[in-house]
C-alpha cells in the first residue's frame, strides 16, 4: 500500500479520531515541578497515559505498563521473518507545553481546505499569506486541524503518539505483514527539558530508537543545539527610596541592565538555521533580589562554552556597575545528538530508505530545540527524529495537516519492515 492508498484507507479515519481524542485530554507539563524533581510533572498526565496502556493492550502488545513515573510501554514481538532482527524503539510524548494553555481543546476539521481565512477566537486567523505550508496544504486540498484559538492544538506531540498507535493497528489488522520486534515508549515532561530523567532503561531490548516528534513532511531530524539553562541571580542592598542616597543598590536595575546587555541580534526572533541564541524565559525581581532564567542554545560545543562565558561576564560587569553582588548557575539540558548518531549510520539510513519506499524525499534540517532523542542519544542509544505534519508548534496558531500524518504513519510501517 503506498502513501495515497494509505490516505484514502479507513486507518485515515481511525488516525483523525485518533488524535481527535488525544488532544482533547489535558497533559499540559509543569516546568517547575519537573525543575524539583516531580515525575511526572502534573498528575493529569496520567490521564492520556491510562487511554494508552489500555489501547496498546488491545492491539496485542505485550508487558503492556505504565510506569510509577508515568512512562507507557509496550512490545510487540516480530513476526517469524524478522524474529533474528534487531528491535527498536518508538518514542513520542505525551505532555503539552505550558506557556499555552492546552485545557479544553477544541480541536476544528477542516476538510478540502480552500485557502481561505480561517479566522477563530482571541484573534487568530490563519492565512496562507503568512505560512507557507499552510498555503501548501490549500493548493493540494488537504484535510487540516486546528484548534479553535483559546488554546494550542497540542500535534506536538500527540500527533507522533497518533501516528505510532495507528501503525500499532495496521499491525495488529494485517498479521501476515513482516515486521520486526518493535518497543514503544511514550513519556512525559519532554517539554519540561525531563522527558527521559526516569526512562526505564531496564525494560528496552532496543539498542536504537525514532523519535516521532518532527514538522514538516520528509524533515528527518540527526542534529539539532547543545542546550544549557543559566540562572543569574543579582543580590542589591535595599533602602528606603527616601533617602536611598549614596549606598541604595536595587537589583531591579541591575537585571534590566543585564538583560539589555545581552546580544539583541542573537534572540530566538532575529535567528534561524545554525545560529544559536539567549533566550530570557523568565523574571523575578524586587529591590532585593532579581532572578532571570535564560536558555542558551549553540550548535558547537566551542559555541556554547563562548555563550557560558559571556553571560558571566556581563553578569559581573553589571554587579561591577552597580555595586552589588552577581551569581551564575548552568544546568546542562542536552546535548547535539549529531555525533552519537553519526557512530550509527545505519539507524539514520534504515531511516532514509523508509522515507524513500514511502514517496518521501528526506529533507535535512536542524532541530532548533531539542527531544527525548537527543537525551536517548546522550545515554549511548542512537534516536533521530521523524517529522509529524503538525505545524507552529507551542503557539495558539498550531494545526496539522492529515495528509502529513498519514505519510508519517506510512513511514512507520515501512521501518518497521526494514
Amino acid at each position: 500500500m503506498n502513501t495515497q492508498e494509505f490516505l484514502n484507507s479507513e486507518y485515515t479515519q481511525s488516525l483523525l479520531e485518533r488524535f481527535i481524542r488525544y488532544v482533547k485530554v489535558w497533559t499540559e507539563s509543569d516546568e517547575e515541578a519537573a525543575d524539583r524533581g516531580i515525575m511526572p510533572s502534573a498528575e493529569r498526565e496520567r490521564d492520556l497515559a491510562a487511554i494508552l496502556c489500555d489501547e496498546l493492550s488491545s492491539l496485542g502488545l505485550q508487558n503492556v505498563q505504565t510506569t510509577e513515573h508515568c512512562y507507557t510501554y509496550g512490545f510487540l514481538p516480530a513476526t517469524p521473518a524478522f524474529k533474528d532482527k534487531e528491535p527498536f524503539c518508538l518514542l513520542a510524548h505525551i505532555d503539552t507545553v505550558s506557556e499555552v494553555s492546552g485545557k479544553d481543546v477544541k480541536p476544528i476539521v477542516w476538510k478540502n481546505y480552500d485557502g481561505k481565512n480561517l479566522e477563530l477566537e482571541c484573534g487568530v486567523v490563519h492565512s496562507v499569506k503568512n505560512d507557507s505550508a499552510l498555503e501548501q496544504a490549500a493548493r493540494d486540498g488537504d484535510t487540516i486541524i486546528t484548534g479553535d484559538g483559546s488554546t494550542l492544538l497540542g500535534a506536538d506531540d500527540k500527533a507522533g503518539v497518533a501516528e505510532i498507535m495507528t501503525a500499532l493497528e495496521y499491525f495488529h489488522s494485517h498479521p501476515e505483514a513482516e515486521h520486526r520486534a518493535i518497543e514503544v515508549i511514550f513519556s512525559p515532561d519532554e517539554e519540561t527539558g525531563h522527558g527521559m530523567d526516569k526512562v526505564p532503561l531496564e525494560l528496552l531490548k532496543s539498542k536504537y530508537a525514532y523519535t516521532v516528534d518532527g514538522g514538516h513532511i520528509g524533515e528527518l531530524e540527526t542534529e539539532c543545539f547543545n542546550a544549557f539553562k543559566a540562572e543569574v541571580i543579582f543580590t542589591g542592598k535595599p533602602k528606603h527610596t527616601g533617602t536611598a542616597r549614596p549606598d541604595m543598590i536595587n537589583a531591579v536595575n541591575m537585571i534590566s541592565y543585564f538583560i539589555r546587555s545581552l546580544p539583541q541580534n542573537q534572540m530566538p526572533e532575529t535567528t534561524d538555521e545554525y545560529q544559536g541564541f539567549f533566550a530570557p524565559m523568565s523574571l523575578e525581581a524586587d529591590m532585593e533580589k532579581a532572578k532571570a532564567v535564560l536558555f542558551l542554545r549553540d550548535f558547537t560545543s566551542d559555541g556554547m562554552e563562548k555563550r557560558k562565558s559571556l553571560v558571566k561576564l556581563l553578569a559581573e560587569t553589571t554587579a561591577e556597575v552597580y555595586g552589588g553582588k552577581a551569581e551564575v548557575i548552568f544546568t546542562q539540558q542536552y546535548l547535539n545528538m549529531k555525533e552519537g548518531l553519526d557512530k550509527a549510520p545505519y539507524v539514520t539510513e534504515n531511516l532514509i530508505k523508509a522515507y524513500r519506499a514511502s514517496g518521501i524525499e528526506a529533507v535535512f534540517k536542524p532541530i532548533r530545540g531539542g527531544t527525548d532523542g537527543s537525551r536517548l542519544t546522550e545515554m549511548g542509544i542512537p534516536c533521530p527524529n521523524i517529522f509529524t505534519g503538525g505545524h507552529n508548534f507551542h503557539s495558539r496558531y498550531e494545526w496539522a495537516a492529515l495528509s502529513q500524518m498519514c505519510a508519517a504513519v506510512k513511514v512507520l510501517i515501512e521501518l518497521c519492515g526494514k
